[in-house]
């Protein structure tokens, strides 16, 4: 299995440092924060106080957009809601921006045009060295008070992810480890070979959801192709 280039940094990583960062410490309402915040900050608003993201490595990139594509496809194919990717804001207590979020078709009345009010069903956080320790912690805790159904966190040092499922307002292990198979709980019929995720280059989505929803996703795909002509009924 290949590994991810040492030193390796994303386009975004290369770019100099946003003088937006220098608004770390600023204090402002969250509606101002959405005024300021334009589409291209990653930032999240945490008790009035901005905070800055650091720049993403490129396989946290990697891995955030492959699971974003194989779960925004997947809800697409079953019309089950809608996959966001970052920035999009999530304001519950705080407004935070989860690496991939996925709202069900039942929730999408909380869908603003600049942030999504009220919880996900679905969260995923893709951690590195800086944001581990607010992932696991400050955001572990607002995830689960605020109401998020299901919280995935992988760890793409280590290779290892952990699945919690919300019970009672408080979040219980469903499943740890570096491989195996996961059975997501918010998108129904979904599941998720971990060992994907370690994989360079990404598996492909079309091979990816073949595997999880079988026949069903190949006539979808088949019915896709007739109408724009590529296939005809015959």
């Amino acid at each position: 299995m290949l590994e991810e280039p040492a030193g390796t940094t994303s386009t975004r990583e290369q770019q100099p440092a946003n003088p937006a960062a220098l608004m770390r410490h600023a204090r402002m309402s969250y509606e101002d924060f959405l005024e300021w915040a334009d589409e291209d900050t990653l930032a999240e608003w945490v008790d009035g106080e901005v905070i800055m993201a650091s720049p993403a490595s490129l396989g946290h990139q990697r891995i955030v957009g492959f699971l974003g594509g194989v779960l925004a496809q997947y809800v697409a194919f079953r019309d089950l809601g809608v996959v966001i990717l970052p920035p999009f804001q999530m304001k519950m207590r705080q407004g935070l921006e989860p690496d991939v979020l996925f709202l069900a078709k039942e929730h999408l009345d909380r869908l603003q045009a600049t942030y999504l009010d009220g919880p996900a069903d679905l969260v995923v956080e893709v951690t590195s060295p800086e944001s581990a320790g607010r992932d696991r912690g400050d955001k572990f805790y607002e995830y689960a008070s605020g109401g998020v159904p299901e919280y995935w966190l992988i760890d793409p040092i280590r290779r290892w992810c952990e699945f919690y499922y919300l019970d009672e307002g408080h979040y219980d292990l469903v499943f740890q480890g570096g491989q195996g198979r996961y059975d997501a709980h918010s998108v129904p019929g979904f599941w998720l070979d971990v060992a994907w995720l370690w994989q360079i280059p990404s598996p492909v989505v079309e091979d990816v959801l073949l595997g999880v929803a079988g026949a069903d996703y190949a006539n979808y795909l088949l019915e896709h192709l007739r109408q724009r002509g590529y296939l005809t009924n015959e």
